[in-house]
């Protein structure tokens, strides 16, 4: 995605940066065409990366003054792609391209009851949802997973406002999350059919809530999710994507995607989410040579052992010992 395409474009002005927890940057943007953001809304942000302009997401965790003052954290990361190193770079007084608040994991009104997941940053999609649910005097719960609490950004501040509607789970604090015992919780409760979860964070974690609310019967429009695209099972490395409908082969380097080598290739495709929820840059699997790191929530777990196709715009390949990966693919 060279340019911003989804709502309109404007210009943000960084008034706040600073870190909030280990690698985990919260930048203020002020924005000259204000909206509200409500909970689950992220912005789009326009970012010079290899040399050139590229578009990342992320969630809006405050908004105020009527969504003039809109504040996102980013992590580094260290399988980087450019956006969180180019996000950690940002000054005061810098200036980016950023859309308004985009609505692609909206906060549902008259569940009996909310539980909302984050695992490690996925806490910024659900720290707004928090304070809404807190509001209306909803029923709700606020579940905090991380490897360690010196990376986990916000936990004391959410403390301070939720009290004991916030659980805790540290890896290194021997407090890990028990996934069947969250789920089964959930499902042996009365209101279990009117329970609502939200999630966001690794897709490990993701997949394994998914895998236990299925095993349980629980409605499955009652989970809810947004998802982080560069979390995978595997380091990424570079691989080869070969085309025979294109006679082409591009090499995907490490930092880059395959939508993104592809479309800096020359080579036309669909595309959306860019997150690995919708669907759209699905593409068949011809042949691979390696191990496919599948990296979406759009298929099934089924689908992805199956592995006749994957999402473009997130999945990848590593090497089953050899010099590198290759997948050879067919564009829908």
């Amino acid at each position: 995605m060279a340019a911003l395409t989804r709502s309109h474009r404007q210009r943000g002005r960084v008034v706040e940066a600073e870190h909030v927890a280990d690698g985990v940057r919260r930048i203020v943007l002020e924005v000259d065409h204000p909206e509200p953001a409500s909970p689950g809304t992220h912005v789009d942000v326009e970012l010079p990366i290899r040399g050139g302009r590229q578009v990342r997401s992320y969630s809006v965790v405050r908004s105020e003054d009527g969504g003039r003052r809109l504040t996102l954290s980013v992590q580094l990361s260290p399988a980087s792609r450019g956006g969180s190193e180019a996000m950690h770079a940002l000054a005061v007084g810098e200036e980016l391209t950023v859309t308004g608040p985009v609505q692609s994991f909206p906060l549902s009104v008259g569940a009996g009851r909310y539980v909302l997941v984050a695992g490690g940053i996925g806490v910024t999609a659900l720290v707004a949802m928090a304070s809404a649910l807190r509001r209306r005097g909803a029923d709700y719960e606020l579940v905090l997973v991380g490897r360690s609490r010196r990376v986990m950004a916000y936990v004391d501040e959410l403390r301070a406002e939720h009290g004991e509607r916030v659980r805790v789970h540290v890896d290194d604090e021997g407090t890990p999350l028990s996934v069947p015992d969250l789920v089964g919780e959930i499902a042996s409760a009365p209101n279990a059919d009117t329970t609502e979860l939200y999630m966001c964070g690794p897709i490990g974690l993701m997949d394994a809530i998914r895998s236990s609310w299925t095993e349980h019967a629980l409605p499955p429009t009652s989970l809810r999710f947004e998802t982080f695209g560069s979390s995978g099972r595997f380091d990424a490395e570079d691989f080869v994507v070969r085309l025979p409908q294109h006679d082409r082969e591009v090499t995907v380097p490490r930092d880059a995607s395959i939508l993104e080598a592809l479309t800096a290739a020359g080579v036309e495709t669909l595309s959306d989410c860019r997150k690995g929820e919708c669907g759209l840059c699905l593409a068949k699997i011809v042949d691979v040579d390696g191990t496919v790191d599948h990296r979406d929530v759009f298929l099934s777990e089924a689908q992805k052992q199956r592995s006749n196709s994957l999402c473009l715009c997130v999945s990848r390949a590593v090497a089953d010992g050899g010099d590198r990966a290759s997948l050879t693919l067919h564009l829908t």
